[in-house]
């Protein structure tokens, strides 16, 4: 039986590149993985093994890199977005380009005024510490008219230490979670938020400004909510980007549920007044769902494992 080619794209995976701003004394930092795929009018290559079409995967990375110098990163979101147009406008038969960036973020290390002097400055602006395990991501995909921006983050744990119940769920004879009117809820956040910028005639988002209000109204949602399920707390803080961020159409969140389970310290004479938890990793609760502004239509994947 014949067979066909179906869909295809290559490109070069993580590339890692770091970006030092000196403005004098201070310097800024951008550090960024980045993943370029191409896809087009790529059928001979597969079919012959002629490579008349390809550009190699080693002028992408190399790509990267130039455009780190020639452009500067001004965000993850504007820098995804200078390589898209360039690989769709600069090569016939690559139609269509979809960059994927992680960005990790890093916080200026703030020193003494004891300690500056003895090395001898003033003030110290070129050391910096990884913030967090938090990861800010995105993907930008352009075929040559059409733009797709789809930002958010990986890896932010939350915690609200009250404010938390779950109960009168359904109990079968396989039930033996006791209800709770007062627990810890906790969760290590991954979110995708899709833009509403989708062309060049439109006026295109503040990238850098966007991604720090949205972070800040979803951290304001969780701890603002008296949650009666993770379900309650995931729309809440959906919404509240939604309502508050009028360039941001869906937003997908998966959130593990990160169990607090009391532990049980009678045996040893002593009351547990809410105060000692065991935390368990695994297994764990995992809430998904997707909050769209009212007549939007999803475009967001469902499993955001690649993405």
């Amino acid at each position: 039986m014949p067979t066909i080619l179906g869909q295809n794209q290559y490109g070069k995976a993580e590339n890692r590149v770091v970006k030092i701003t000196r403005d004098g004394g201070t310097h800024h930092i951008k550090d960024l993985n980045v993943s370029v795929a191409l896809s087009g009018d790529m059928d001979d290559v597969h079919y012959s093994g002629s490579n008349a079409n390809v550009l190699p995967t080693d002028t992408t990375k190399n790509t990267v890199y130039a455009f780190a110098k020639e452009y500067g990163i001004e965000s993850a979101e504007q820098f995804g977005i200078h390589l898209a147009r360039h690989f769709v406008t600069s090569q016939e038969p690559i139609h269509r380009a979809r960059i994927r960036i992680e960005e990790y973020a890093w916080e200026r290390i703030e020193t003494s005024d004891s300690n500056s002097k003895f090395i001898g400055a003033d003030e110290v602006k070129h050391s910096f510490v990884r913030k967090g395990q938090e990861t800010r991501v995105t993907q930008i995909t352009f075929d040559g008219e059409t733009w797709q921006v789809i930002s958010g983050l990986k890896d932010l744990v939350v915690m609200n230490s009250t404010n938390s119940e779950f109960w009168g769920y359904v109990k079968d004879k396989y039930t033996t979670l006791q209800e709770a009117h007062d627990r810890i809820l906790a969760t290590q956040v991954s979110a995708r938020w899709r833009y509403s910028w989708s062309s060049d005639e439109e006026r295109m988002p503040n990238w850098e400004k966007s991604y720090e209000q949205a972070r800040k109204h979803m951290l304001q949602a969780f701890a603002e909510t008296y949650s009666l399920s993770l379900q309650q707390t995931l729309y809440q803080m959906g919404s509240r980007i939604i309502n508050s961020r009028s360039e941001i159409d869906e937003i997908r969140f998966s959130l593990p549920n990160k169990h607090h389970f009391l532990v049980d310290l009678e045996p040893f004479g002593l009351k547990n007044d809410n105060e000692v938890y065991f935390a368990a990793d695994r297994p764990y609760g995992l809430i998904e769902a997707t909050v769209l502004r009212d007549g939007i239509e999803p475009q967001i994947p469902l499993d955001m494992t690649n993405l």
